[in-house]
């Protein structure tokens, strides 16, 4: 399933333009040679993926304390539950929580942060400005987390996030090069798909859960004698090692 994620920040790129292209279409200059102009730009998305990988890897770590429990089933339903839910509550709601658990304060340190390097004539602050916009809230990384929290081990995880970073990047630089490229009409349209791709990547999580012996979509769960959860990607048992010797 790590290819999902991808798959998903490349559909859902459109969205990145929406959220974050007023930052990406306002990233300073720096200097006058046009190396350092596409450079800047490659580092800020630069700093967006690192910081994505970063916030799998602690995804990753949350799944395989699960994972290692036993619940490797149970977590790959519960990411798909909690896509959906990420999806379908009211905005409000999701600021009280965030309100509850203090990240609010987080984030009022980070756009302080934004407003500290966006002054700074350097390439390291356009990298420093993309990794900080990688922490800003927005529902569409949330949902990529989610779905991280199923990835096989932290470095799985990682490698989901990077892999929805490289989706939403090609969009991303083609907006910090020039704004004029994507109307806000076209911008709006895709936005509206977002939810559905994301409930499309739920369902493919709940029925990875689910083991409905569907090969590499829904891979039977079978159980060895060591009593370790393994998924086969086809329908036959999976023999265990004390069986082969």
């Amino acid at each position: 399933m790590i290819w999902a994620g991808f798959l998903f920040g490349l559909l859902g790129s459109f969205h990145c333009v929406g959220m974050c292209g007023p930052i990406a279409m306002a990233l300073p200059f720096v200097g006058s040679s046009g190396w350092r102009y596409y450079a800047g730009r490659l580092l800020y998305n630069g700093g967006r993926i690192i910081t994505y990988a970063l916030l799998g890897a602690l995804a990753g770590a949350f799944g395989q304390s699960l994972q290692l429990a036993g619940l490797q089933q149970t977590v790959s339903i519960a990411s798909g539950v909690l896509i959906l839910l990420l999806l379908v509550l009211p905005n409000a709601l999701k600021s009280k929580t965030a309100s509850a658990i203090g990240t609010d304060k987080l984030m009022n340190w980070v756009r302080h942060r934004l407003g500290y390097y966006f002054k700074r004539n350097s390439l390291g602050s356009l990298f420093m400005v993309g990794s900080l916009n990688g922490l800003l809230p927005c529902g569409f990384v949330y949902i990529a987390l989610a779905g991280a929290i199923s990835a096989p081990g932290v470095g799985g995880a990682m490698l989901y996030m990077t892999l929805f970073g490289l989706g939403t990047f090609p969009l991303m630089f083609l907006v910090s090069l020039s704004g004029k490229l994507i109307s806000l009409k076209v911008r709006a349209g895709f936005n509206k798909t977002v939810p559905y791709v994301g409930a499309c990547l739920a369902v493919l999580f709940i029925m990875r859960g689910l083991g409905l012996g569907i090969p590499y979509l829904s891979p039977k769960v079978v159980e060895t004698e060591d009593h370790k959860t393994e998924m086969s990607c086809c329908t036959k048992p999976v023999a265990s090692q004390h069986q082969a010797q």
